[in-house]
């Protein structure tokens, strides 16, 4: 047989190999894309619907009168829920996987969302890294507030070891109370990993991070509305990897809240976690409504969406 002969078969072979695996890959691809098609309309329903919600102006100024309102009264629900909760637990695995590590979770998912949408709406990674500065300042001030409120905890609290009662076959029948011996040179963390007893003042943690971050998120949140409006102005449509990293922000703010409400009814401390609520709404205070507002030259990062949209939307934001 003449090679020549047998190379062009062999390419004529492999030509019609590959057209059957094109018509394949067509016939595949064809459903998924009719499957695809409703998800992406729901998808960008709920982003856009929620995007509106937390844009608009009542839930940007009212937010945290509502939280506020929620830290103050939220432990008289202790009254009407049931002990034999699920949620009564504090093994519960909302506790252990969320509540222990919130400000990892808000940094990595409300960090990602800001990266994101500002260098997809600047392409700069100035301006990006700048954006997500405040993210790296929000976990200095949380670090901060944690030490702050871990020194005045050690300092104006004391560590007591309960005593076994001595035991009197003259004495009455009542049982003696069991006495304390005082540990003055113990730290509250010592004492409590010692099985002793912490008395003093104590601000809630807990609280605190999780009002910050509730506050926080939702300051990053509410530009999505604009960001949408940007895009659509340039015929440029969102990515719809941001827009699902937008709604799993909105979720983590959703099992922020209940987590919130969850700790307020089923394990009230008054007046500790009303002390922390009010740190948590000082450092937001302090942030985005005090030194983000100043000018570049005082250091400010800037608030969200500042340098990613047109003058006309920063206008509408300030105001």
């Amino acid at each position: 047989m003449d090679p020549m002969s047998e190379n062009s078969s062999k390419s004529l072979t492999a030509e019609i190999n590959l057209e059957k695996l094109q018509k394949i890959a067509a016939e595949l691809i064809l459903p998924g894309r009719f499957l695809l098609r409703p998800l992406n309309a729901v998808l960008e329903f709920i982003s856009s619907l929620l995007a509106w919600i937390l844009g608009c102006s009542l839930v940007r100024r009212h937010f945290h009168l509502l939280l506020s309102g929620l830290v103050l009264f939220g432990p008289l629900l202790s009254f009407w829920v049931s002990k034999y909760s699920i949620f009564a637990n504090g093994n519960h695995y909302l506790y252990r996987k969320f509540l222990r590590s919130t400000w990892g979770w808000t940094f990595v998912l409300t960090g990602s969302f800001v990266v994101l949408l500002s260098f997809s709406a600047c392409r700069s990674i100035s301006l990006t890294l700048r954006h997500l500065s405040r993210m790296a300042l929000s976990g200095v001030l949380w670090w901060g507030c944690r030490r702050l409120v871990t020194l005045l905890e050690d300092a104006a609290g004391a560590c007591y070891e309960p005593l076994a009662p001595v035991q009197d076959g003259q004495s009455s029948s009542t049982p003696a109370q069991p006495l304390l011996l005082l540990h003055e040179d113990q730290t509250k963390a010592s004492c409590l990993k010692a099985n002793m007893t912490w008395r003093g003042y104590e601000v809630s943690q807990e609280t605190l991070i999780l009002c910050l971050c509730c506050l926080l998120i939702v300051e990053e949140l509410s530009v999505f509305g604009r960001h949408l409006e940007h895009e659509k102005r340039l015929h440029r449509p969102p990515s719809a990897p941001l827009r699902v990293l937008f709604l799993l922000c909105v979720l983590l703010l959703f099992i922020w809240m209940v987590l919130l409400l969850c700790m307020l009814a089923y394990f009230p401390a008054w007046p500790s976690q009303q002390l922390g609520g009010a740190l948590g709404y000082l450092g937001w205070r302090g942030l985005y409504q005090g030194w983000y507002r100043l000018a570049p030259s005082h250091w400010s990062p800037g608030l969200p969406g500042d340098g990613l949209f047109s003058s006309t939307d920063s206008d509408k934001h300030s105001n």
